[in-house]
């Protein structure tokens, strides 16, 4: 069995492998237990001067593993664009008073700020200019 890594051709053992393999046993994360575990085995893979090209893959198996359940269960971005603004909005002490020029009236704002409305590329660009932010903050992506 070959695996293509950039430049060069890595050729792994299948026996040595298939140990590996059965040695870790390896499936798909499903609590923080089993995560934590993994984690420990590829710290201690890391930690090793010489890794041969079998744990290389199954290296890059744990990390995938890893990487996917963390990404179901942690995700750390999940701010929109009106949560940004209201948190720019606390954080500066502002009222919805305050935006009616960026928005041009205070129902306009009024329905941005519940939620009626999506923030329009217009009003994205003042915003980021009122705030000293990117623009793009208050972009739905």
């Amino acid at each position: 069995m070959t695996k293509t890594t950039g430049k060069m051709t890595l050729t792994i053992n299948p026996e040595i492998y298939s140990q590996l393999l059965s040695k870790y046993q390896p499936r798909i994360i499903k609590t923080e237990a089993e995560n934590d575990k993994l984690l420990e085995v590829v710290e201690e893979l890391l930690s090793r001067p010489n890794i041969t090209p079998e744990e290389d893959t199954l290296l890059e198996l744990f990390v995938k593993l890893i990487e996917d359940f963390e990404d179901k269960h942690y995700q750390l971005n999940t701010s929109t664009p009106h949560s940004r603004l209201l948190h720019l909005m606390e954080a500066r002490g502002l009222s919805s008073a305050d935006l009616g020029e960026v928005f041009g009236s205070s129902e306009i704002v009024a329905k941005v700020i519940n939620s009626e409305l999506e923030i329009t590329l217009e009003q994205a660009k003042a915003l980021g200019e009122f705030f000293h932010v990117d623009a793009s903050l208050f972009i739905l992506d």
